[in-house]
């Protein structure tokens, strides 16, 4: 199993911001070190091109963005301040998903060790969210004619406003997002289906949730390629997530996934998403789990 990861996707943020980080970083230490993945399987990826992003991103937006002229309301409504750096590791976390995807199509499934910014709308950012790797990724594959059906199944607690918004009017990209009801972001957008849950919600109920949802996404669409966004925050230790999965059930729940696709030899390209935990070392456990589903499933 190929996975992606650069250097780029730590940079320094205020203290005590409430996006951690450094995760990502002791995501890929603790692969490495438990020999989950070996050194040589996570490569680092290159910087998206221009021409991806305007796949999906407004000129206006991207090249602001690139040149640090963002306004003030634009970057409160992002989450992050603006900086090169920030540039770097957004369109880098592109290239990632992008290559992940290209994995997938090769070996199955394919992991991007960072992405899943799915609150990106094509003319702004927001939710901690710069640049919407999947769908750029999707109008990739699709402008080079290798798929043409794509389905994203969005597992973070936060609905995917914006991959919802982007592909609204798409018939042939298929987006489910399981999320908390009452959390953020306060207007939901509308995906092709919507598994809004209640505060609350426990492993049993969110399963059977899914595995409703999956079926249909399977048997009604009949998509070429998943991508999966793999969200740990609907852990019950979560900060921001409102929901009360455990450990275990977030693991049952990516093993659902897999399973699905390997069933159909559907290529999987997996997205990390968010990750909150009250301690990060749960976050970056939560998130190691997503990897040891898919080799389990995949190898």
């Amino acid at each position: 199993m190929q996975a992606f990861y650069s250097h780029r996707y730590v940079i320094e943020l205020p203290a005590h911001h409430t996006f951690p980080i450094i995760k990502y970083a002791m995501i890929r230490e603790r692969l490495v070190r438990e020999n989950i993945l070996k050194h040589e399987r996570i490569a680092e990826p290159e910087l998206a091109d221009r021409e991806e992003i305007l796949l999906v991103h407004t000129e206006d937006y991207n090249d602001r963005l690139v040149a640090g002229r963002l306004t003030a309301s634009e970057i409160r409504r992002l989450g992050l301040p603006w900086s090169e750096r920030l540039v770097g590791r957004s369109r880098s976390s592109v290239a990632g998903t992008l290559r992940a995807a290209r994995s997938a199509l090769r070996d199955g499934v394919g992991i991007n060790l960072g992405g899943g910014t799915h609150h990106a709308f094509s003319d702004h950012g927001e939710g901690f969210c710069v640049l919407n790797d999947i769908a750029i990724a999707i109008r990739v594959l699709r402008a080079e004619g290798l798929i043409r059906r794509a389905a994203v199944i969005d597992c973070d607690v936060h609905q995917g406003n914006g991959t919802a918004a982007i592909f609204a009017a798409d018939a042939e990209v298929f987006t489910l997002s399981l999320h908390g009801e009452k959390n953020y972001p306060l207007v939901k957008q509308q995906s092709t289906i919507d598994v809004a849950l209640a505060d609350g919600t426990g492993d049993d109920e969110y399963l059977l949730q899914l595995a409703a949802s999956l079926h249909q996404v399977m048997n009604r669409f009949r998509p070429d390629m998943v991508f999966y966004q793999a969200g740990v925050d609907p852990y019950r230790g979560d900060r921001l997530g409102r929901l009360s999965l455990s450990l275990d059930g977030l693991a049952r729940r990516d093993s659902m996934v897999f399973t699905e696709c390997r069933a159909r030899s559907l290529p999987c390209a997996i997205t990390l998403g968010g990750g909150y935990g009250r301690e990060v070392a749960d976050t970056v456990e939560a998130h190691c789990n997503t990897v040891r589903a898919a080799r389990e499933v995949f190898d």
